[in-house]
């Protein structure tokens, strides 16, 4: 009687109302990507004031086919990972041109394409193992843990010393974090509608006040949009049938696969909506090469949005609109600290972690592969490289233990795949 009495005066929300808010609170939690992808691209040769563009519209259609088409709570953003593969290994690494890793991503996203709208993708996600499934939400979980804890400035990078290190807890951004941390905790705990929301706006109006902004916007004008042209369907196939390119398209297909069936495995409330989900997301990846981006996956991010009541499409038609709008906004970006965006990331992750409990712990054979996928991926900052360990580690395990029969013929070809996939990694990033 108590705890009916302690949120009666909590206002009744429809469906469509929380699908908003989800909306909402899944666009500010992925909103970074507008700034951090096209500073990431510049590297490869995209002007920063022209893939912001690309960026920004490649979000807006992906999130609407995804919300039209699937019907699903997924936002659809350019991958980091991807982007850094698309600039550091394609361009840096094999001194490629970007208009040539634009021709990869675009084969490679047919190639997704077509694995997407044939019953290969729905047999290859039943054969995955349930505990697998399970390592890639944790693990999806604890990468989101870490890039929010990196953005708070609790931890940051140990240099020589170690990999990560303690943040200044003296300095105001990082307190402003931890304080935005405690009352995100407290409104989620006590089920306040907007709880996520809330905590942005209340740590973002702070941080203005004591002079904690965003930072590393890019200045861009509105007018450079009648440059955008120059990046538009610039794929250059000239190298197609060279033993560089397929290798890189190998690879990058891999990555688009199976980092996508992992986040929607992972993140998708429904799990009917797999199939038109993986298509719909294979159609924003196809589109987003002429777009001049690098390939758009669905967004870890997604899971914030969800947490937040999101279950259909209408939560990524929604951070979709709100994507074009940031054409007209990006100057409000500024005001938007990351120290209030954290709170959101790491919360998010730490319930995407509670699958663990479902974990057969008491069988090894089982677990360390689990355990492979939950740490690599974080510590790669790669979904697929983490999946790759995983699957490759599996089918050895059970043949160890005389479980082979555990294992189907599926996993097999994967698990030789994925290893293929490492291999050819290293032979281009050399």
């Amino acid at each position: 009687m108590e705890n009916k009495i302690k949120r009666s005066w909590q206002p009744k929300k429809t469906p469509i109302q929380k699908e908003i808010l989800a909306g909402i609170t899944g666009f500010f939690a992925i909103s970074y990507i507008i700034i951090v992808n096209p500073i990431i691209l510049t590297d490869a040769g995209i002007p920063a004031n022209l893939s912001v563009f690309a960026t920004i519209f490649s979000s807006f259609i992906g999130s609407l086919i995804m919300g039209i088409w699937a019907d699903a709570p997924i936002i659809i953003t350019p991958g980091m990972g991807v982007n850094a593969f698309f600039t550091y290994t394609l361009v840096v690494g094999m001194d490629l041109t970007w208009e040539q890793a634009v021709a990869i991503s675009i084969i490679s996203s047919f190639l997704y394409m077509v694995i997407a709208f044939t019953p290969i993708s729905e047999y290859l996600a039943q054969k995955i193992p349930q505990n697998l499934k399970i390592g890639i939400t944790a693990g999806i979980g604890m990468f989101l843990v870490v890039l929010g804890l990196e953005k708070a400035g609790i931890v940051k990078s140990g240099g020589s010393r170690s990999l990560l290190a303690m943040g200044n807890l003296l300095a105001p951004e990082v307190i402003l974090s931890l304080l935005g941390i405690m009352l995100t905790l407290i409104l989620f705990l006590r089920r306040v509608p907007g709880d996520f929301i809330i905590g942005i706006i209340v740590i973002s109006i702070l941080g203005n006040i004591i002079g904690v902004k965003g930072s590393n916007v890019p200045n861009i004008r509105l007018t450079e949009i009648s440059k955008y042209s120059e990046i538009v369907a610039q794929g250059d196939f000239s190298q197609l049938f060279t033993l560089k390119f397929l290798i890189a398209i190998f690879s990058m297909t891999m990555i688009l696969v199976f980092e996508s069936m992992g986040i929607l495995e992972g993140l998708l409330p429904v799990k009917s909506q797999f199939k038109k989900a993986f298509q719909a997301s294979s159609i924003a990846a196809f589109l987003s090469g002429f777009l001049g981006t690098s390939p758009t996956v669905a967004a870890a991010e997604s899971a914030s949005g969800i947490q937040s009541g999101g279950r259909r499409g209408a939560m990524a038609i929604i951070s979709g609109l709100l994507f074009l709008a940031a054409i007209f906004l990006i100057p409000l970006l500024l005001f938007i600290p990351e120290s209030a965006i954290a709170p959101v990331i790491i919360i998010t992750g730490a319930i995407m972690m509670q699958q663990l409990r479902f974990v057969k712990f008491a069988d090894f054979s089982e677990w360390f592969p689990t355990f492979l996928i939950l740490v690599l991926i974080p510590l790669t900052s790669s979904i697929s490289t983490g999946l790759a360990f995983g699957f490759i580690v599996y089918p050895i395990c059970k043949l160890v233990v005389g479980n082979y029969r555990d294992v189907s013929k599926v996993m097999y070809v994967l698990s030789f795949l994925f290893l293929i996939q490492l291999i050819c990694e290293s032979i281009i990033g050399q």
